[in-house]
């Protein structure tokens, strides 16, 4: 671990070090914090610390310098509903508030160093301080989306070894449903206003329970965090990131990408069960002392974002992350005159490319560029367009230190300027820190993603003569429809339990809103052929949503005699994707 970080760790000091007049000296307050953490744990090699946790090494250090008066009069966190109701927290009140949480996790739910739980919650405080509590307990924490089926869930809690999950009263019943096919789980934690039988309640722990507490010393190798990430062929992998590949790796992105100040509030629309809200909603904006801001968004509502956005006097900066799609919508709501973002002052865009008229459209609006970043769930920000950098439309930006992103064949050989390839990040023979740790439990899978002496991400891509990345597409079969990850093999499982589809093939589609949707493939059962077509495919849209998350239902149905196969009986959906693209 110690030598593939060298290299990197005297850039990372640099750059906390320099004054940057993009960020008005602001970050200056942090950077005496951290530099001194780490010129006291490795003076002379300027490594990443053998030790590292940012509950107690970033967080609590905010919260020192808030007690000195040396930080702006910007909350950590403020989250507000749809009902008027508001959460404010400073860093002083996150910790006294997370230190209770950790309590709770380590006394009430029993929970030790090393153990796993799942938290899957919608965008509610508690979330925050879950995770906050896990950092400091050395709990391994695993989110995911208030969109998941029992059947997910219980996916989840047997391939985690999970020993408690906190949910809410919306999904506990799920939970229940599952429960007695997970030996590992001892304890559920319920986030609601009512107890509930068998159920430990959050909110009524927090009456009874001490926030004294002392975090524990994790080493950076050691596990933080645990994301489902969707693959072409069989169930979601287990990506595992350490506490120092996420805890210090978003240390440039969020400076130099977000263009992240303590003076600044970040608003990231992301579903707190995926990777982008770790991103933009957790580690990049507190590393750099800006307030995270939350809205519930229940479901995403366009007009409720640009009201919010107009709010004026207590935001003095405020920096918006949104997917893709979430910014077509909010396209069609920019032509009103009267929608005017006087603290706007930083746009962002992740999750999928961004169409080069989008971009457009947004600027001539707002007046502000839309910054796009690349990255996956096993990496933190790959390629971003940077503050400062030239903005070349529908590109990823450049590689962000301390990747080297090249274009490469599949033998692993960079490939000629402007030749498309697999982008791909050098990890020999120096692996960046900032990287996963291993598909957990899966060692094949984690040694495939390896050619030669480079990581492979499995997108397509281009760069041109002066470094910039430009998307193709997927390499594999993932459909990325609205920035949701979609493994074809969930939604054909699905689709095979009902008793008209004899054989499916999942496939993306382009769509004009989406970027891309699920499209399958079907081939019916004999009983089912003269069945009329519109009403079965109802059917068994319904029949996917209830069976698996209702994002990943195919919204396109096509019913075919036959899918494509390979000598050996192996379904071809390169070439029903080819089709729908266009390609054939």
């Amino acid at each position: 671990m110690r030598s593939f970080v060298k290299s990197w760790i005297p850039q990372c000091l640099q750059i906390l070090r320099s004054p940057c007049r993009l960020f008005y000296g602001c970050n200056r307050l942090l950077t005496s914090q951290i530099i001194s953490y780490y010129d006291s744990v490795n003076q002379c090699e300027k490594e990443l610390p053998e030790y590292f946790n940012f509950a107690s090494d970033v967080l609590d250090k905010w919260s020192q310098l808030e007690k000195d008066g040396r930080r702006p009069a910007n909350p950590a966190f403020w989250w507000v509903n749809d009902e008027g109701e508001e959460v404010k927290w400073s860093f002083e009140e996150l910790g006294f508030l997370s230190r209770k949480t950790a309590n709770i996790l380590s006394e009430a739910c029993g929970l030790q160093r090393g153990d796993r739980i799942i938290a899957v919650l919608p965008r509610v405080p508690e979330w925050w301080l879950l995770n906050v509590a896990c950092m400091r307990t050395g709990i391994v924490f695993i989110p995911g989306t208030s969109q998941l089926t029992a059947k997910d869930i219980l996916y989840r809690l047997q391939a985690s070894k999970a020993k408690c999950i906190v949910t809410s009263d919306t999904l506990a019943p799920a939970v229940e449903s599952v429960m007695s096919e997970c030996q590992f789980l001892k304890t559920k934690l319920i986030v609601a206003k009512g107890s509930r039988d068998g159920w430990l309640n959050l909110k009524e722990l927090f009456a009874v329970t001490s926030a004294d507490h002392k975090c524990v010393k994790t080493r950076s190798q050691d596990p933080m965090l645990i994301y489902f990430t969707s693959g072409s062929t069989g169930s979601p992998k287990m990506v595992v990131q350490s506490h120092g590949s996420y805890g210090i790796g978003f240390a440039t992105s969020g400076r130099y990408w977000m263009n992240l100040t303590p003076s600044d509030i970040m608003w990231n629309t992301s579903d707190t069960g995926w990777v982008k809200a770790a991103w933009s909603s957790v580690f990049a904006p507190w590393i750099n002392g800006s307030c995270v801001f939350v809205h519930s968004l229940p479901e995403f509502k366009p007009v409720l974002v640009i009201l919010s956005l107009k709010v004026e006097g207590s935001c003095p900066g405020k920096t918006i992350h949104c997917c893709f799609q979430k910014l077509r919508k909010l396209f069609y709501l920019l032509f009103f005159p009267s929608y005017k973002f006087m603290s706007l002052k930083h746009c962002l865009s992740g999750g999928e490319a961004l169409n080069p008229e989008v971009m457009e459209q947004w600027k001539i609006q707002t007046g502000l560029d839309i910054y796009e970043g690349y990255g996956q769930t096993e990496t933190v920000t790959i390629c971003a367009n940077m503050k400062g950098m030239k903005i070349k439309p529908g590109s990823l930006g450049k590689a962000v230190p301390p990747y080297d992103v090249q274009i490469i064949d599949d033998h692993g050989t960079v490939v000629p300027v402007g030749k498309e390839g697999n982008i791909a990040i050098r990890v020999q023979p120096e692996r960046p820190f900032c990287m996963f740790s291993e598909y957990l439990d899966n060692p094949e899978k984690t040694a495939e993603c390896m050619s030669g002496n480079f990581y492979v991400t499995g997108d397509r891509g281009i760069m041109d003569e002066e470094g910039y990345v430009w998307f193709v597409g997927r390499s594999d079969d993932i459909i990325n429809s609205s920035g949701y990850r979609i493994g074809p093999f969930e939604v054909e499982s699905a689709l095979i339990q009902h008793p008209a589809v004899m054989e499916s093939a999942v496939v993306s589609s382009p769509d004009p809103v989406r970027g891309e949707v699920v499209k399958a493939f079907i081939v019916l059962a004999p009983a089912f052929v003269s069945h009329d077509p519109e009403k079965l495919t109802q059917d068994l849209q319904q029949h996917v949503k209830k069976v698996t998350a209702p994002y990943k239902y195919p919204r396109k149905v096509e019913f075919v005699q036959a899918l494509p196969k390979t000598a050996t009986g192996k379904i071809q959906r390169k070439v029903l994707r080819n089709k729908e693209w266009g390609k054939a």
